[in-house]
């Protein structure tokens, strides 16, 4: 058979597939998420996983380890990895980077909303009352980012733009050594000592066995009793009871969240009720375009596959990232 086999590991019918018609014409595509689909097809040159689909992907992995490329249509890949794949020696790449944009704007915008008390303000508003107060600046204060990755750098250019001096934590800080955006570059044994600093603290790392539970109650304690922390990373990455315990006691001041342990958040959840926190049902990237954005970047790659050269977005699966 002429041309590279794709296998697509996901809802046929999702609107953004038809992306696909960019690849070249000789690109043999077999779509689908149930595992018979796949049983009759070629062995696939690459492979596609879909949202959701880490349990079919594993179903196939007898045939998809033999592939040259697997990519992963999200930049989490907590529910995609298992055993075998991350043993493997088959590339990986992911979306990370790619909705960098509007999750730096949400950082910003919940510093925002708790600087300038947005909270108050529309409360006041719908009980008719005039209620002057006063708000602060975002110039000068500090801004943590633990994760100094897409999301951290496009928050950060942000932040700098503000007047905000900007801290990262790093798993290899001499990467960014020389980035402007920073006034400091850390790695993560320092990140108590960076907390204790900070005005706002953005959490932008992903899910693995190194970084669950990173923001637990010590580190909470760190914080000023002013300070805010922001989730945009993976739920699991900071402690849920130890925030609660801290938004409740007032170890912080509030916590901007757009990830969770367990989505959609059950109702009765502490989060809905605690007048501190800013809660987003994990939509802070979900722009009118996002889906189609991801599916551009797969497209991208593909023709980089397609013609010998490196891929962008490669992951280290031992690492998770």
């Amino acid at each position: 058979m002429s041309g590279q086999v794709l296998w697509v590991l996901n809802n046929p019918a999702a609107g953004y597939l038809r992306l696909l018609d960019q690849l070249p014409g000789s690109t043999h595509i077999v779509a689908g998420d149930q595992k018979e689909i796949f049983d009759p097809a070629p062995d696939p040159d690459a492979v596609f996983c879909g949202i959701g689909k880490g349990k079919l992907l594993e179903e196939v992995w007898p045939r998809v380890s033999r592939a040259r490329w697997l990519h992963s249509f999200t930049a989490g890949l907590e529910h995609v990895l298992f055993p075998a794949l991350v043993e493997s020696a088959i590339p990986m790449t992911n979306a990370k980077g790619v909705y960098g944009r509007s999750l730096g704007e949400f950082a910003i915008a919940a510093a925002l909303y708790f600087a300038k008390d947005f909270r108050r303000m529309v409360r006041s508003q719908e009980a008719g009352e005039w209620d002057p107060y006063d708000v602060e600046e975002l110039a000068g204060k500090t801004f943590g980012i633990l994760g100094y990755g897409g999301i951290g750098r496009e928050a950060a250019r942000r932040a700098h733009a503000l007047g905000m001096k900007v801290i990262a934590i790093r798993r290899h800080p001499e990467q960014s050594g020389s980035d402007p955006l920073l006034e400091q570059v850390l790695p993560p044994a320092a990140l108590r000592d960076m907390l204790a600093r900070c005005d706002y603290v953005l959490v932008s790392a992903p899910n693995t066995p190194q970084t669950r539970g990173l923001i637990g109650a010590a580190e909470l304690r760190r914080m000023k009793p002013s300070a805010v922390l922001i989730n945009v990373g993976r739920g699991p990455v900071v402690s849920e009871p130890a925030l609660i315990r801290a938004l409740e006691e007032g170890w912080i001041k509030g916590a901007a969240l757009d990830v969770f342990d367990v989505e959609p958040l059950p109702s009765g959840h502490a989060f809905y009720r605690l007048s501190n926190v800013l809660l987003s049902p994990h939509c802070a990237d979900h722009t009118p375009t996002w889906l189609e954005d991801s599916m551009q970047f797969f497209v991208a790659n593909f023709h980089r596959f397609m013609r010998g050269e490196p891929l962008e977005n490669l992951v280290d699966k031992k690492l998770g990232y």
